[in-house]
């Protein structure tokens, strides 16, 4: 009789967190109803909300930001870099290339079409500051573009994809956003505060890709008006948020890397095409020339652009622009930094910093620069001022206006709305991969109906938006759903410092650690050494063990460096007047003298020793060790129970070292 294999375990019907995915559900629901049932209401009340947190909050999200960039930038070039998102043994789990077509995908890419050509124009002609169509003002429309599409928004996806890779694939967490705040309150991540931290990043990313989505479909509705006359109406972007969520459910059917991956990789491919094609059809060596400068003027004046809020010249722009964009991108945080971190295995620290603030952003800095800048040349240099009116007058149109200036511009139009309606179908379905990952407790294996659920979702929220006040209702979401978000990224922070210095000590201890000496015969004396390791001695073992033990080993290595005629000084092993240290110090004349010395230190229990004890005895379960210091200080290793032969031989160890030193620097 033949074997027969194993049957494959089916997929469970439901795989879903229950907290987290009811109230997400819920919550989602009542904002959609309330932004149907009363649309006036809800555009009123998400004024007065974009208005407080713009007038109130508005430093702390430029201060955040900023340090979130601080952050990422500290952990690559430090001793933190070097570590792997997942064990020392793995490897990227994607080609670079793959990566990079995912991460640009994921991150901002309908941004990218639909504020292309619209923002660099929009600040030429209305700047925050200084007269408006000049060449200064041109300059600064370039510089505060790359500013909004520059590093600061790659570290706030790198703050949670860090995060969120390092708890997942190191230690075992689940890949969700509370897994992050583990070294903070541990076990507690399973509770109630995990299930909001967790609710909270699920709202954010829903108006976050709502946001885009929105964003989206007010372009792709521009780009068939003027093509095929398609009516700008409320009700045909309904039906094109309808049309494309079902291609994105399509999508997610597949998976991953047979869904996201592969549209991932064709809108780099048509992206580059569209890129290429307006290097080469626009004003070549001018778009050459302000790529390199515009780069040049974004480097010097990062810092100041960092922290500016426009204090002493009051001015609405900043609510409208730098706010909303930096709200804007920790909205899409937890679902682009999750994306990020489920694509990013087996990178090291260093090499995730490195790709994911760098490359991408060279792309968008091409992309800006060659669509920005051309549109620029165009208004400012061939006097085509109707550009700069039809995107001040509606900046859906500004892509397709602009082609319209272009050679073959049928065909490029069709290519954006083509690359827009990808871009929109990558995002909803990254965007549902991710929320059902947030809401199934970080499962990426749960049912496919789970996801194509939360894909509607984004859709109707998208719906909902527009339907309460277009462009201005996405942008006050945002700002109102991220500002809970951004505290959460600041523990985030906190917390993963706190592991990664736990991780960088024991791999100093595993590396550097000093062990009792063993020999060919420490077969013999296992069990000794076994009961050093566990044993935990009191105070007076150790002054004991130094007086008897280490201060005659020390007075050997006196006698015999004094006979080879050094001056040597040896004291201690009482308490009089000290701790009951012992040491030896090697007198060198004018050089650097040698010091060794051996000293009991205390420490505290273990927390289950002393968990059901009063804080009175404290004090007395303490245990010490005898560790050994030099003259910079103590050497974090302790000699308690060796034999008085491996004492001499370790304070030679140190002597040697010293020596090698003196002549390093004579």
């Amino acid at each position: 009789m033949t074997e027969q294999p194993p049957a494959r375990a089916a997929r469970p019907r439901v795989l879903i967190n229950p907290p987290v995915f009811y109230t997400s559900s819920i919550l989602a629901l009542a904002f959609v109803l309330f932004g149907v049932l009363a649309p006036e209401s809800a555009e009123r009340v998400f004024g007065v909300m974009r208005d407080w947190t713009i007038a109130s909050a508005g430093w702390f999200y430029v201060l955040a930001v900023a340090g979130f960039l601080t952050f990422v930038v500290i952990l690559a070039v430090s001793g933190f870099g070097q570590i792997r998102l997942g064990p020392e043994h793995s490897s990227p789990d994607y080609s670079n290339t793959s990566w990079f077509a995912m991460l640009f995908s994921a991150g901002m890419g309908i941004g990218l079409m639909f504020f292309g050509v619209a923002e660099p124009i929009m600040h030429y002609v209305t700047p925050p500051v200084g007269d408006a169509q000049t060449a200064e003002a041109a300059r600064q429309a370039m510089r505060i573009t790359f500013f909004h599409w520059g590093v600061h928004a790659w570290a706030i996806y790198a703050v949670v994809a860090l995060s969120l890779a390092y708890f997942a694939y190191r230690h075992g967490l689940p890949l969700a956003i509370r897994s992050a705040l583990y070294p903070l309150i541990g076990e507690r991540i399973h509770g109630p505060l995990g299930h909001a931290v967790d609710i909270f990043a699920v709202l954010g990313t829903i108006f976050g890709v709502a946001t885009s989505l929105g964003f989206g479909v007010i372009q792709v509705n521009a780009g068939l008006n003027h093509l095929f006359d398609v009516p700008t109406t409320l009700t045909v972007q309904v039906v094109l948020i309808a049309v494309i969520t079902a291609i994105a459910t399509l999508s997610v059917a597949l998976g991953l890397d047979g869904g996201i991956r592969r549209i991932s990789e064709l809108n780099m491919l048509l992206a580059v095409l569209l890129l290429a094609f307006v290097l080469v059809a626009g004003p070549t060596v001018f778009l050459l020339q302000t790529l390199v400068q515009n780069t040049g003027m974004y480097l010097s004046s990062l810092f100041e652009m960092t922290f500016n809020l426009y204090a002493y010249e009051p001015t609405g722009w900043i609510g409208g622009w730098t706010l909303f964009y930096w709200a804007w991108w920790i909205a899409w945080s937890p679902f682009v930094g999750l994306f990020i971190a489920r694509v990013s295995r087996g990178r090291t620290i260093r090499e995730f910093v490195v790709g994911v603030l760098l490359v991408p952003v060279g792309f968008t800095f091409m992309w800006m620069t060659f669509f920005g800048d051309t549109a620029i040349h165009m208004v400012m240099i061939q006097g085509l001022g109707q550009l700069a009116d039809a995107v001040a007058a509606d900046t859906a149109v500004a892509l397709f206006r602009f082609f319209e200036e272009m050679p073959l511009s049928a065909i490029t139009s069709l290519l954006a709305t083509l690359l827009v309606v990808t871009f929109f179908v990558t995002s909803s379905d990254s965007g549902s991969l991710v929320v059902d990952m947030l809401t199934n407790g970080g499962h990426d294996d749960s049912p496919v109906w789970q996801r194509v659920f939360w894909a509607v979702v984004e859709g109707v929220v998208a719906a909902a938006l527009l339907a309460a006040g277009g462009l201005g209702a996405l942008q006050t979401a945002t700002i109102a759903a991220a500002l809970p978000f951004t505290l959460v990224m600041i523990l985030m922070c906190w917390g993963m410092v706190r592991a990664l210095r736990i991780e960088l000590l024991k791999r100093s201890a595993l590396r550097d650690a000093r062990v009792m000496p063993h020999g060919p015969h420490a077969a013999l004396n296992w069990q000794r050494r076994l009961r050093n390791i566990i044993h935990q001695p009191k105070r007076h073992e150790v002054v004991r063990f130094l007086r008897e033990v280490a201060l005659p080993a020390l007075d050997e290595v006196a006698a015999e460096l004094g006979r080879q005629g050094l001056t040597v000084r040896t004291g201690g092993g009482d308490e009089e007047g000290g701790d009951g240290r012992v040491w030896v110090e090697v007198g060198h004349g004018e050089e650097i003298d040698f010091f060794y010395s051996v000293r009991p230190r205390a420490y505290e229990p273990p927390s289950f020793v002393i968990a059901d004890t009063v804080r009175e005895r404290a004090e007395a379960l303490k245990y010490y060790r005898a560790e050994v210091h030099l003259r910079e200080g103590g050497q974090d290793y302790d000699i308690m129970g060796w034999a008085k032969a491996d004492i001499i031989n370790d304070v030679l160890d140190q002597y040697e070292r010293h020596m090698h030193f003196l002549n390093a620097v004579r």
